[in-house]
């Protein structure tokens, strides 16, 4: 019976977090250079890793509750312009508008990245069944899909907020509830031929399971489209809340981007000129959908590269 000493579990310990940090390193490594292939991936991913810092650190860098109506002598200090105190002034509630702008980050986050995991694992698994399997299976998937296309996408998330309540979770359920359309149909034709080729007949001659072959054989030839409509759900993940909260439709209580458009449009701010209130947020609603849309077209050409010759 071998014992081992103290020294050789040490050894052995040291070792196994070597081989750790070797991998992260090595997925690191892999993950900055599929960003660096191509700028506008670069610039996408540099702008939402700037929104995640402003998110984590909005309690240092907003200088105000984005809640707090700020009064001076007893005084509300409503409808401020732009000031050292007031970077982007007050709103006639008098709440910090740049306070807001910065909490409102996390909500679109949150909706954002949720969101786009939902239709990536939906969207996928729909598309990997259907393309697989084809027959029975593929018709009834594919006709949900025909479904999920025919109900018109923003105003079926207001009438489910609306039935369910206002929720930022609403939110993120009616947008996974459709918006795996396009992804379930892409991955779907992507299968249709990566199941003919040599190695899948190989699994099934070997006696591999269909779930196998479907997630170990299979999945990873097409997880890059996955992410590639993933990246692109984030940006109308995001524009989609700032719409329904536009509306109204959104959490009162949660301070969103589209929360404030909301309150600058009730407040007539254009018909005063305070386009301090109603420009910064509208830039970072564009800024969150650029970057998406630039991930995924940096993606799509890098998954395919004919398309940078045309």
């Amino acid at each position: 019976m071998r014992v081992e000493t103290s020294s050789s579990v040490q050894e052995h310990s040291l070792l196994q977090k070597k081989s750790l940090s070797r991998t992260l390193y090595g997925r690191f490594a892999a993950f900055y250079k599929f960003f660096q292939q191509d700028k506008f991936s670069m610039v996408g991913a540099i702008i939402y890793l700037l929104f995640i810092l402003l998110a984590i650190f909005a309690p240092v860098i907003a200088p105000y509750n984005p809640h707090e109506m700020l009064k001076e002598n007893g005084k509300l200090l409503a409808n401020l312009p732009p000031s050292a105190e007031h970077l982007l002034g007050t709103t006639n509630m008098g709440r910090d508008i740049f306070s807001q702008l910065i909490y409102g980050i996390q909500p679109a986050l949150v909706v954002g990245f949720s969101a786009a995991f939902f239709v990536m694992v939906v969207g996928t698994l729909v598309g990997l069944f259907a393309g697989y399997f084809r027959g029975r299976v593929d018709m009834i998937l594919m006709r949900l899909t025909d479904i999920a296309f025919g109900i018109p996408f923003e105003p079926f998330v207001i009438v489910l907020v609306a039935f369910l309540g206002a929720s930022v979770w609403n939110i993120v359920l009616g947008i996974a509830l459709l918006l795996w359309r396009d992804t379930a149909r892409i991955i779907r034709s992507q299968v249709l031929t990566v199941r003919e080729r040599n190695f899948v007949e190989a699994a099934k001659v070997s006696g591999a399971s269909d779930l196998r072959i479907i997630f170990v054989q299979i999945a990873p030839n097409i997880l890059p489209l996955s992410f590639l409509y993933g990246s692109l759900a984030i940006g109308w993940a995001i524009l989609t809340e700032a719409a329904v909260s536009f509306l109204g439709f959104g959490d009162p209580s949660v301070i969103s981007w589209g929360y404030m458009l909301h309150d600058a449009y009730v407040s007539q701010a254009l018909s005063r000129g305070a386009f301090h209130w109603f420009i910064p947020p509208g830039f970072f609603i564009m800024l969150s959908v650029m970057a998406g849309f630039y991930i995924g077209r940096g993606s799509e050409e890098i998954l395919y590269p004919k398309l940078k010759k045309r």
